[in-house]
């Protein structure tokens, strides 16, 4: 078996956070999908419409590739953060497609150039060159963060954890064993008060 190209494994960690994401959605509402659980109103569906408009971004307008897609969120009249949250005339099928075509907009840009290629992304330094590689590594950060905002979400909405329906990346416990466990970080941190 050959190694893996970094080319490849950046790719892979990439793809692994977006499936993630994109797996938080599995058996919810359109209500719980969309509905903010955080002061700051995070939710699901505008995690992901805000990660496929800035994957556009990075691995398309960066390095000379425009995607031609709309992301009327992003213009100078667009209120802030409008890329976080889903309107009600942006479905999720809508939402979701966006970001696949976002990974593939990123495929093709990995194929057509090596990790060295520089680009220039405008909200940075002015005078930047960051290569393929930094947008990469930088894509994989913001992903991964991104994620863990879902594993939270998803978790207050319906308990649901882990990186895949088949990965819960919890220890083996039963399920009884939460409520005690939360109970005596709960008291530990009351010697605090």
């Amino acid at each position: 078996m050959s190694e893996r190209t970094p080319k490849e494994i950046l790719c892979a960690y990439l793809q692994e956070a977006r499936d993630a994401i994109v797996w938080k959605l599995d058996g919810l509402s359109e209500y719980d999908a969309r509905r903010p659980l955080t002061p700051t109103g995070t939710n699901l569906l505008g995690i992901i419409k805000h990660l496929a408009s800035i994957e556009f971004g990075y691995f398309g307008d960066t390095f000379g590739r425009p995607s031609g897609e709309s992301l009327p969120w992003f213009s100078p009249d667009a209120e802030p953060n409008a890329d976080m949250w889903a309107t009600p005339d942006e479905s999720r099928e809508q939402i979701v497609d966006m970001y696949r075509r976002s990974w593939a907009h990123a495929a093709g840009t990995f194929e057509a150039l090596e990790l060295e290629t520089e680009g220039s992304v405008p909200w940075w330094t002015p005078g930047n060159s960051p290569t393929l590689h930094h947008i990469a590594v930088h894509m994989i950060a913001e992903t991964h963060r991104h994620a863990g905002h879902a594993d939270i979400v998803r978790e207050l909405i319906d308990g649901s954890a882990g990186i895949a329906a088949d990965d819960s990346n919890l220890p083996p416990v039963g399920e009884d064993f939460w409520p005690a466990y939360r109970e005596r970080v709960e008291a530990a941190a009351r010697q605090f008060r």
